[in-house]
């Protein structure tokens, strides 16, 4: 039989993940990024904390838990999805998400650093596939790395990177199993969103409130409740029904969505360069964490 609630959440991850980047392009056309980070985050929090009080579970989770949930939210949304929404001030959306691909390899070098994984040729093949990817970005638009702001926001996404990979590399070392992602999830939502609105206020130049569209408006709304909420319980679902490696392809297609919407939609110009780069590097990607049973049929024990 077919699992359309399988497919439903399949293709939630794909698309709305896909969608993200052009939203907070969107977002941030008239609202400054931490506000559009933070705001995102802590009616992220609102939305789970609902969830949790209509299903009874609202808990507290103890200090410890509570570290850890402060160091993945850190990482994985303050430093993550927060330096990636102020680096799309001044980054089309495509570039952001195809730099925003190479996550992995950081990911992989730094688990070879701590031991968790071992590195290999076809490792070592895909690495340089994905690096001579990031030359021919940057090979296409040398000339704007001279703009300070472009230089900031791509030293923002860069950093956004490497918190995304410190987050993944660190639940994978300490080995962390989720009970209750619900639950931590709202932990890490409304940790992140306090942290981001006050950055929001510190570093924010101009945040006249008037100025915000409804346009803008609507793109931060879509992004708290689809972006982080929805996709997050279908990533989850879909988790419990295919091996963690097969939903780990979606990434290559979120990548794609991305710079075909940032050229649909905001009329961002993509080069062959450009196009030939995300080849590259997508492929490196998946060469990378490529595993035969990407492919295989698994069998769900209920």
């Amino acid at each position: 039989m077919k699992d359309y609630k399988l497919i439903f959440a399949v293709l939630t991850v794909a698309i709305v993940w896909g969608t993200t980047f052009l939203a907070i392009r969107v977002a941030v056309e008239t609202i400054p990024a931490w506000f559009v980070a933070g705001i995102r985050q802590f009616l992220a929090s609102v939305i789970m904390l609902i969830v949790l009080i209509s299903r009874k579970q609202f808990k507290w989770i103890g200090w410890k838990s509570l570290g850890y949930q402060i160091i993945f939210a850190s990482l994985m949304l303050v430093v993550a999805n927060g330096m990636t929404t102020v680096a799309e001030e001044t980054v089309s959306s495509s570039l952001a998400s195809l730099i925003s691909a190479c996550s992995p390899i950081l990911v992989f070098l730094g688990s070879v650093a701590v031991g968790l994984q071992k590195f290999s040729v076809r490792a070592l093949s895909g690495v340089l596939l994905c690096f001579s990817g990031i030359l021919f970005i940057f090979w296409d638009g040398l000339k704007d790395l001279a703009n300070p702001d472009y230089r900031m926001g791509m030293i923002f996404l860069f950093c956004a990177i490497a918190g995304w990979a410190s987050g993944t590399i660190f639940t994978k070392k300490l080995n962390i199993q989720s009970r209750n992602i619900t639950l931590n999830l709202f932990y890490q939502f409304l940790f992140a969103g306090v942290v981001q609105v006050i950055f929001a206020f510190l570093f924010s130049e101009n945040y006249n409130f008037g100025n915000w569209t409804i346009k803008s408006i609507s793109a931060m709304l879509y992004l708290a409740v689809f972006g982080s909420v929805a996709a997050f319980f279908a990533f989850h679902y879909a988790l419990t029904k295919i091996s963690p490696v097969q939903v780990s392809i979606l990434a290559y297609i979120n990548t794609i969505i991305a710079i075909f919407l940032g050229w649909l939609i905001m009329d961002e110009q993509v080069t062959f360069k450009f196009i030939l780069a995300a080849v590259m590097i997508i492929c490196g990607v998946f060469i990378i964490n490529y595993k035969p049973e990407m492919f295989k049929r698994q069998r769900i024990e209920s």
